[in-house]
């Protein structure tokens, strides 16, 4: 169907406004436009919800990670998109990551370096800048916390071993898997992330902790120190 930009959702067909259309034909069903419109809520004077979704999409090229990347205030600057439509869209995406970590958290075991970039990838894989995370697990692999330890820019962040050691030590892990984050989407390892790494190994060999993977992370790919031999 061709829709009257100039007109509003409500002088639409029923069956062709986004919330009834979910409703009556689930959500499968919809297009990405109509899934964010719902979510902008209402249009402006000239715009549907719609044609701001679909503004919205045409701004990232209709990619949804790249959706995912927008912040606050890119998304206030698109014409049409308010802060209370912002903060539902980056809620909404938040949910989307936390929810795909969580399917990979409920294995609780991490088996190989695939099923650790599973776990942080939704996190760490749409960042603009660095950070540096940490998996702490027990002597079964189950993991007992993970967070981040550190921030930085967008060619690097700086790691704080005490810190890192300290937190395995308060949580009881006999090991751990480290990751960051390479926002220009080359996974491959510089010399500093090599130091870093030889550093933090030989610091756990001192204090029983080991060492088991390090990870860098892109958007869709990652390059693991131990399946390259390199730890």
């Amino acid at each position: 169907m061709n829709y009257d930009q100039n007109s509003g959702i409500r002088t639409w067909a029923k069956e062709d406004r986004p919330r009834e259309k979910m409703i009556n034909w689930g959500r499968q069903q919809m297009s990405h436009a109509e899934l964010l419109a719902i979510l902008i809520g209402s249009g402006t004077r000239h715009k549907s919800a719609v044609d701001l979704a679909r503004g919205l999409l045409k701004a990232v090229e209709g990619n949804l990670k790249e959706l995912g990347k927008l912040d606050f205030q890119r998304l206030i600057a698109i014409h049409g998109i308010g802060e209370a439509k912002a903060v539902r869209i980056l809620a909404a995406l938040e949910l989307g990551r936390r929810r795909a970590g969580a399917e990979a958290l409920e294995r609780q075991k991490i088996q190989s370096s695939r099923q650790a970039f599973e776990l942080l990838q939704p996190t760490l894989g749409d960042l603009n800048h660095e950070q540096f995370w940490v998996l702490y697990m027990n002597n079964a692999n189950k993991i007992l916390q993970k967070g981040p330890i550190s921030k930085g820019g967008i060619s690097g962040t700086v790691v704080d071993i005490r810190l890192l050691f300290r937190e395995g030590f308060y949580c009881g892990a006999t090991s751990i898997i480290i990751a960051h984050n390479h926002p220009s989407g080359n996974k491959t390892p510089s010399a500093a992330d090599r130091k870093l790494t030889e550093r933090i190994k030989n610091a756990g060999e001192l204090l029983d902790i080991k060492v088991l993977d390090h990870l860098i992370i892109t958007e869709q790919d990652y390059f693991s120190f131990a399946d390259n031999n390199e730890l």
